[in-house]
């Protein structure tokens, strides 16, 4: 009795640090999953095998057939054809450490969930947005290899469309659980009467996640591989390659050069956003809760521009364009510290 007391007692301290391990492991499997893509290693594992896929090939004869599916990939037949059985291997171990992590990440939200469903005395809302969070983590596994599998037919890489959904859903997962982490956290919270005029927070995260949408597209594309200079692109602001007629077109999101125009200035607005959203919090008194928050946006924020000027200048290289995906995660999770305490006074 005492100790299903305790148990009940301290349920919100066991959940938070749930979710504080997930927010964790979702990190590191974006992290894992744009490093995959940066080395081309996405294609790697040709086959979706849920359970059996667990075990890596654990024998010579096992790699030499992992290796013989792969060479009849597009990828391999026009691409990387005269790659040896330990290079293939090399990119073997980025895609399965990214399928594994996500395999992971479903064994420990569910199997927690599970107890926490029959030990604790959770509302129906709460256990029905927990439940929500673990049917879209399943869809992001399907999202997966749906994305996986536009690029063993025809193509000889992944369709940047679906690679974009993929990552956007990721970091959706990543708001969701992390936003409940915070509501745990800090349980007893009512909500806020003066907030940012013209909900500039909400939106301010809306721009940053689109940004986020529209560089998994610069990155399936490889557009962050032209027009190596910063602030112009060569010698002019619009890319001389396109006409800025075509930005009205649904095709400009498989045009390299338009894509990256479109990153860059999205990039400009977001900052523009910030600014604004910063004058309001600290030239009002009542913002003054916020300031901290915002100060951790700037920072984020101005390591971000500079990461993604970095990885422009250098062509993509891969040790940049990472950092910079790094620093979107933090930049994300530090916007919705501020929209939390926006919304909600602790």
């Amino acid at each position: 009795m005492y100790i299903n007391f305790m148990i009940q007692e301290n349920k919100n301290i066991y959940i938070s640090y749930w979710l504080l391990l997930i927010t964790f492991l979702v990190i590191l499997i974006i992290i894992v999953g744009g490093l995959t893509r940066l080395t081309d290693s996405g294609l790697s594992i040709t086959r979706w095998d849920l359970f059996t896929g667990i075990l890596p090939p654990l024998s010579l004869e096992k790699w030499k057939y992992t290796f013989s599916l792969y060479k009849q990939t597009p990828e391999f037949l026009l691409i990387n054809s005269s790659i040896s059985l330990k290079e293939f291997q090399v990119i073997y171990w980025w895609e399965y450490a990214h399928r594994l992590l996500g395999r992971i990440i479903g064994i420990v939200y569910l199997a927690p969930l599970i107890f926490f469903s029959f030990k604790f005395k959770l509302n129906r809302k709460k256990l029905l947005n927990f439940y929500l969070i673990f049917i879209i983590i399943c869809f992001q596994g399907f999202l997966g290899w749906y994305m996986v599998k536009s690029g063993l037919s025809e193509r000889v890489d992944v369709s940047h469309y679906r690679l974009s959904i993929h990552l956007t859903v990721a970091f959706l997962i990543l708001i969701f659980v992390f936003w409940n982490y915070l509501v745990y956290e800090n349980e007893n919270y009512s909500i806020r009467k003066n907030k940012l005029p013209l909900n500039l927070s909400l939106f301010f995260v809306f721009l940053v996640l689109l940004q986020i949408s529209i560089g998994a597209l610069v990155s399936g594309l490889d557009a962050g591989q032209i027009y190596q200079t910063w602030p112009l692109m060569n010698q002019s602001y619009f890319p001389d390659d396109s006409l800025p007629s075509d930005l009205l077109t649904f095709k400009s999101f498989s045009n390299p050069s338009l894509v990256q125009f479109i990153h860059r200035n999205l990039a400009y607005l977001i900052v523009l956003i910030f600014l604004t959203m910063f004058y309001f919090i600290f030239v009002n008194k009542k913002f003054i809760h916020l300031r901290k928050s915002v100060l951790l946006i700037f920072f984020a924020l101005l390591l971000q521009v500079f990461l993604g000027i970095l990885t422009i200048l250098s062509g993509a290289y891969i040790v940049t364009a990472s950092l910079h995906q790094i620093g979107s995660i933090f930049l994300v999770l530090a916007s919705i510290i501020l929209v939390y305490k926006n919304n909600r006074i602790n």
